[in-house]
């Protein structure tokens, strides 16, 4: 099953790392460590190869990815070694990055988004094209009428004014286009009303939100343990310390407000009610695309008996992201092949806040994402 890959945000970090491993992995030049479907429960052969999976995208940057990759390597993100061997492949991919086009009316853009992506599926003759948002965390937007109703969306999109941000805007274009659609940041994406009707109407899949990459993935394995123990969370704070692009854009307030609330739900839905704290997320330019959290827990047990608990995390945000995003590419194809219409909320396994009523605890999302993979046809054999 050819599948192809349509990163918006395609020369940023998470992007290229993305390509650069899937082109290494293809060439039997690493291991697919860190990509879930690659573990010997999850292995299927419902499921498109990494091999099977072609790239392009749009990006508002002209970086080369070349030029992005020798980066990465620099800063120990990707193996150094890898790099010449994969070269000339990203040079081929290079050819289907876009510029992010620009028009007069959102109406116009998600046209020339969708003109693109139909030209991608044709010249590579393509069996299913995913786009995935990889680029940086917006604000939440405020609410307009149009996102509840796709009609009135359709008018509003051909006039003057923006009507959606970004990240829905890519999502409608991708649907109209007859793509499946995965929001890996916190931002909008298909999580409106309107969006969600035209999903259901093109009889398409969507995804999200926000990978769970780093301080929640700790959190969705230590919460139960509390919950399970019957032991009482007084507090669970956290400070996370964060560089690279999407560190710089959660210096703007409104952006940080809405990657924190994000991260902040597995608390609430897993123990079944709201601890005091909250987190706080700083930008650290030279961390670059590095990542450190910091928790520290206060709990009550038997007797009232005050305890506490702490960890550190220190993590590289492209490495932990790039297999999710290889994973969701094959699974969202795997499922529109499959008939999948509407929210797939049993990928809740990849996000910190995912779509629909669905448990929060790791082990149970796994559960759920084991069963589905099930659903989906034979089994393989991990290599």
């Amino acid at each position: 099953m050819r599948t192809g890959v349509w990163l918006i945000g395609a020369r940023g970090s998470v992007a290229v790392t993305s390509m650069f491993g899937a082109l290494a992995v293809r060439a039997g030049l690493a291991e697919p460590i860190g990509c879930v479907l690659e573990s010997p429960e999850l292995h299927s052969d419902a499921l498109p190869g990494i091999g099977e999976l072609v790239f392009g995208g749009h990006d508002i940057s002209s970086i080369p990815l070349g030029k992005k990759a020798a980066a990465l390597a620099e800063a120990g993100i990707v193996p150094a070694r890898l790099a010449p061997a994969v070269r000339d492949a990203l040079l081929e991919i290079e050819q289907d990055v876009r510029p992010l086009p620009l028009r007069d009316t959102q109406a116009e853009v998600a046209d020339a988004i969708g003109a693109d992506l139909d030209d991608f599926r044709r010249r590579h003759q393509l069996d299913h094209v995913v786009v995935i948002n990889v680029s940086n965390t917006e604000p939440a937007p405020r609410p307009h009428p149009a996102h509840a109703d796709l009609d009135a969306l359709r008018a509003a999109l051909a006039g003057p004014e923006p009507v959606l941000p970004p990240s829905a805007l890519a999502a409608y274009a991708a649907l109209r286009a007859g793509c499946p659609y995965v929001e890996f940041t916190p931002s909008t994406g298909a999580r409106l009303p309107a969006l969600d009707a035209l999903a259901r109407s093109k009889r398409l899949p969507y995804a999200g939100h926000d990978g769970k990459t780093g301080e929640t993935l700790v959190k969705s394995a230590l919460a139960p343990m509390f919950a399970l123990r019957n032991l009482k969370v007084r507090t669970w704070s956290g400070v996370n310390l964060l560089g690279g692009g999407d560190g710089a854009s959660l210096a703007e307030p409104d952006a940080n407000a809405a990657k924190s609330a994000s991260k902040q739900r597995v608390l609430t839905e897993t123990l079944g009610y709201a601890p005091q704290g909250d987190t706080r997320i700083d930008y650290v330019e030279d961390l670059d695309d590095f990542k450190t959290a910091w928790d520290l827990i206060s709990f009550e047990g038997f007797l009232g008996t005050r305890m506490r608990m702490e960890f550190t995390w220190h993590g590289c945000d492209s490495a932990l992201a790039a297999p999710l995003v290889l994973d969701l590419a094959r699974l969202t194809a795997a499922a529109h092949r499959a008939g999948r219409t509407g929210p797939l909320t049993e990928l809740a396994f990849f996000f910190k806040d995912p779509l629909g009523d669905v448990p929060h605890a790791l082990v149970e999302q796994w559960q759920v994402l084991r069963a589905a993979v099930d659903a989906l046809g034979p089994r393989g054999t991990a290599p």
